[in-house]
């Protein structure tokens, strides 16, 4: 599958285990598309994220992570039902949030915090 030619804003993840850190993203459904040994990007959900090799920093212990990535996807209860048990409790659970979003939390590789919400009046809509 090559990279698609599409706008966007796209995280770049940095991964004490980047190789760990494919199956994670690929139960997301997100499937590689480019990179290299260092480098990864990964594609699912009409979405990208960028993994990188983590350097030296406090991040590299994941209780200290202060990364996380947004996936904003009219799929969210595909997603969340591929990783129920991933899904942060009881705060993380799939629910409609007071912000607006429809929305789940998920603990990722090294503690890396996963949202995934599409808007609240879209899915209220059955627009989703």
């Amino acid at each position: 599958m090559p990279i698609p030619a599409t706008p966007g804003a796209f995280a770049i993840v940095p991964c004490n285990d980047l190789a760990g850190a494919i199956p994670f993203w690929e139960r997301l459904g997100f499937a590689r598309t480019g990179g290299d040994a260092n480098y990864i990007i990964m594609t699912g959900w009409s979405c990208e994220v960028h993994l990188t090799q983590a350097g030296d920093g406090p991040w590299r212990v994941p209780e200290t992570n202060p990364f996380g990535v947004f996936i904003r996807t009219p799929d969210v209860d595909a997603i969340a039902a591929r990783v129920d048990d991933l899904i942060i409790r009881p705060g993380g659970i799939l629910r409609h949030r007071e912000w607006g979003l429809y929305e789940c939390g998920l603990a990722g590789p090294d503690g890396l915090l996963i949202r995934i919400g599409w808007p609240s009046r879209l899915i209220k809509a059955g627009a989703s």
